[in-house]
């Protein structure tokens, strides 16, 4: 099976060593995504909520340019910050999935890059 790199090149740019998603066969495999603006490459500022809806924004870029959707997500996994936030995650959750939703994992860590309260990563079918 051959893999083919997704550039991200509609979502936030960043030259860290790794692609912001990889196609294999009929799956996508898409990086976590934090909260930076595409067109800033900054992190949103705000609470939660704000930052947890940018980071559902940046998933959908990724996914779009792979030929997948939010709608054909099959599993995510979600970094916190805190887990003081998991119902604010759930709620944010809920608009984007609002029906047939993936398989969740949710752990809370002790820090994220550039100072994000949350990442998530997905995996799709194409």
């Amino acid at each position: 099976m051959q893999k083919k790199i997704i550039t991200g090149k509609n979502a936030a740019a960043t030259d860290l060593p790794y692609s912001p998603a990889v196609v294999c066969g009929s799956l996508v495999f898409v990086s976590g995504q934090v909260p930076l603006d595409p067109q800033t490459g900054a992190i949103i500022p705000g609470n939660f909520e704000k930052q947890a809806e940018q980071v559902f924004q940046n998933l959908k870029l990724v996914l779009e340019e792979s030929g997948a959707s939010l709608e054909k997500v099959i599993k995510t996994t979600a970094f916190l910050t805190s887990m003081d936030d998991f119902g604010k995650l759930n709620e944010v959750y809920k608009r984007h999935f609002p029906k047939d939703r993936p398989a969740r994992s949710c752990v809370a860590v002790s820090g994220l890059p550039i100072g994000a309260k949350v990442e998530i990563e997905a995996i799709a079918v194409i």
